[in-house]
């Protein structure tokens, strides 16, 4: 049986037998008894399932993949120690030094930072394309050495919508898997999978835990992508692994499985980004309510977006589910039931005006958090995205005056009351 998205929040990943405890157990332990070397042997020759070291897994780890996998509609996932994590496992589980990936250029500044500059230095190249280029323009970005198509489905904090069904006739035109981020959407607002796309990134920590609580990632693998009809340019997956006996992941584990495999046995083996049993234990009462708090963050955005709209001293607002928004029908045809719970909106007085307006919220906390129960607020240029040149802010489409505000599931009257008094102070 085929359960509805919000049934498989609180259901999946986790099904108690007979006599066992009704609600995930924490598995504390970092290693697993075996009666003889020969069933240890077998796990080390991935020949069998099971646990060896919670560095590669953990049964707690594992289930909260598992619901994850199943809300994205996926066929393999894994966690990761946070969002960072798993966006750099999502590209170095298939590309190495001398490669080429094709990337959005309005996607949160620490991932664009992780691209243009700590992977660069490991020889991985980037070309950033803007989310609304068109079809030839994104076809110019490609190389022969090309790995994968890479972008957001709400960009933070542009809140650009990515035309994810483009991106992904696109990147499959050049034989490589289009990898989305689906953090600010999650699986309750959109499934980047029944668009096309082959890979997909979560950040945890934002509304999948949805109380700043944990810190994780996660990547899900929608087991569409034929790694073996491009075998020169993934041998990672395609040829044998020295470093497992020689093990080839896409004849042993399947179209369906090869890439998070490879990624758990060989990534997380040997850079061991992996949560601690707790926090996915954390994350997991979290995912039990996201598609409720989902449907409030939605519906509070929407009525702070038309009051700030309104407001005299407000110069723009960017939120895709409001009406007139540069990507409010790309929203409707891709997050119909709604987009997150972040706005991004500008002050006529720029960023003097923007300070002054931060300082003098009351409700709202100036934290570099977003996307959690509380409503939040932020000035990406001087924070999150202070690492990047005024040709870069651009790009990322972060402008010097742009306030991001991350608004919470608290009663939306006192919200607009506390951003109505602030403006007063501007």
């Amino acid at each position: 049986m085929e359960f509805k998205t919000d049934t498989k929040c609180v259901q999946a990943g986790y099904t108690p037998e007979s006599g066992q405890p009704r609600i995930l157990p924490i598995v504390q332990s970092t290693t697993y008894k075996y009666d003889t070397s020969d069933d240890m042997a077998r796990l080390f020759d991935l020949e069998a399932d099971g646990y060896l070291y919670s560095r590669i897994s953990n049964p707690t780890n594992d289930a909260v993949a598992r619901k994850i996998c199943a809300l994205e509609g996926g066929t393999a996932a894994m966690l990761t120690a946070s969002g960072q994590a798993a966006a750099f496992y999502a590209i170095f589980n298939i590309a190495s030094a001398g490669d080429h990936v094709v990337c959005s250029s309005n996607i949160y500044g620490g991932t664009f930072n992780l691209f243009a500059v700590t992977m660069k230095r490991m020889g991985i190249d980037f070309t950033f394309v803007s989310p609304d280029a068109p079809e030839s323009e994104l076809n110019k970005a490609f190389r022969p050495n090309t790995k994968a198509l890479y972008g957001e489905t709400i960009a933070n904090p542009a809140l650009t919508v990515l035309d994810i069904e483009l991106f992904a006739k696109v990147a499959h035109a050049h034989g490589v898997p289009l990898i989305v981020d689906n953090t600010f959407a999650t699986p309750v607002n959109c499934r980047p999978f029944e668009w096309g796309a082959d890979i997909v990134v979560h950040s945890t920590t934002k509304y999948m835990d949805g109380h700043a609580a944990v810190i994780g990632g996660a990547l899900v693998d929608s087991g569409n992508f034929d790694w073996e009809a491009y075998p020169d340019k993934f041998p990672g997956l395609t040829s044998p692994d020295p470093s497992y006996h020689g093990v080839v992941y896409t004849k042993q584990f399947g179209r369906g499985g090869a890439y998070i495999t490879k990624a758990t046995v060989q990534l997380q083996r040997d850079l061991g980004a992996v949560p601690s049993p707790h926090n996915s234990f954390l994350l997991n009462l979290g995912l039990e309510s996201l598609h409720v708090r989902m449907a409030k963050h939605c519906a509070n955005a929407l009525a702070v977006a038309e009051f700030l709209k309104a407001h005299k001293k407000v110069a723009w607002v960017r939120y895709c589910s409001l009406p007139g928004d540069p990507y409010y029908e790309r929203a409707q045809k891709y997050l119909p039931n709604g987009s997150c719970g972040v706005i991004s909106f500008g002050l006529t007085g720029g960023r003097a005006a923007a300070e002054a307006f931060m300082k003098s919220l009351r409700l709202a906390a100036i934290v570099t958090h977003v996307a959690d129960a509380r409503t939040s607020i932020l000035h990406p240029a001087s924070a999150t995205h202070r690492q990047l040149n005024d040709e870069q802010l651009v790009a990322a489409g972060v402008s010097p005056d742009l306030v991001r505000l991350s608004v919470g599931i608290e009663d939306v009257a006192d919200i607009i009351a506390d951003i109505d008094n602030a403006l007063k102070a501007v």
